[in-house]
């Protein structure tokens, strides 16, 4: 079994990759490692199980199409009991494919083939932009939804003393919809702001809408403070 990466740094997150392919297993881990994360390595689901039920990540870097049980399936899963961002990897970049990712809980997707390098910019942008509890820092920005608080200054949602995990397309809807209270926004600015460029992300648009408002409404089917506008697209209402 590859293991962890020996000559870990303090403070770099830690990577799990899982593909069933061991020569590209091998050249990310080998990538990942040379840019200053500890990567550990799995072939297939049941093995990246056995990691993750001993081991903590910061990031699962999951191949879509892989014998057995796929990524999606993986995905979906994980997503019941664990928080731990996830980054889809697939062959497949037609839209419907996209979207069954973000529908199962994916943070992100990168379409094989792909350079090395925007692989690195999409792990570091969804570490970034995951929340992070920092204990000890003022926050004098809030918005306030019902049970829910958000920190405009942090990118942070938290319910009473919990944060909230936001996936990182999440967190910058989060950050726009805060710049812009009461205001709608339209599903094409959305895209555009999200800096997306395939087709039909406006559908993309609308999944990710329905999973945050399962984190911030009491009932997301008749949502209270991210509302759909007719004809305009979605607006946060904070109290």
């Amino acid at each position: 079994m590859n293991q962890v990466a020996t000559h870990s740094i303090a403070g770099e997150a830690h990577l799990l990759v899982v593909d069933d392919d061991e020569r590209i297993r091998g050249l990310l881990q080998k990538f990942l490692v040379r840019s200053g994360y500890l990567v550990s390595v799995a072939r297939d689901a049941a093995q990246a199980r056995r990691l993750l039920a001993g081991l903590e990540f910061d990031l699962i870097v999951l191949d879509v199409m892989m014998p057995g049980e796929d990524g999606i399936s993986l995905t979906r899963d994980l997503r019941r009991r664990l928080e731990t961002p996830i980054l889809l990897l697939t062959a497949r970049g037609e839209a419907a494919n996209r979207i069954e990712g973000l529908e199962a809980g994916a943070d992100d997707y990168l379409v094989k083939p792909f350079e090395p390098k925007e692989l690195l910019l999409r792990v570091g942008a969804i570490l970034r932009r995951v929340p992070q509890v920092r204990a000890g820092e003022p926050a004098p920005r809030m918005l306030h939804l019902g049970a829910v608080r958000y920190d405009m200054d942090r990118g942070e949602l938290w319910r009473g003393d919990e944060a909230v995990r936001l996936t990182a397309t999440e967190a910058a809807l989060m950050r726009l919809f805060a710049a812009n209270p009461g205001e709608a926004i339209s599903r094409e600015r959305l895209v555009l702001d999200l800096g997306r460029e395939e087709e039909a992300q406006e559908r993309a648009v609308d999944v990710q809408i329905t999973r945050l408002r399962r984190k911030i409404e009491d009932d997301p089917k008749l949502p209270r403070y991210l509302q759909t506008v007719r004809g305009e697209g979605y607006m946060l209402a904070p109290d």
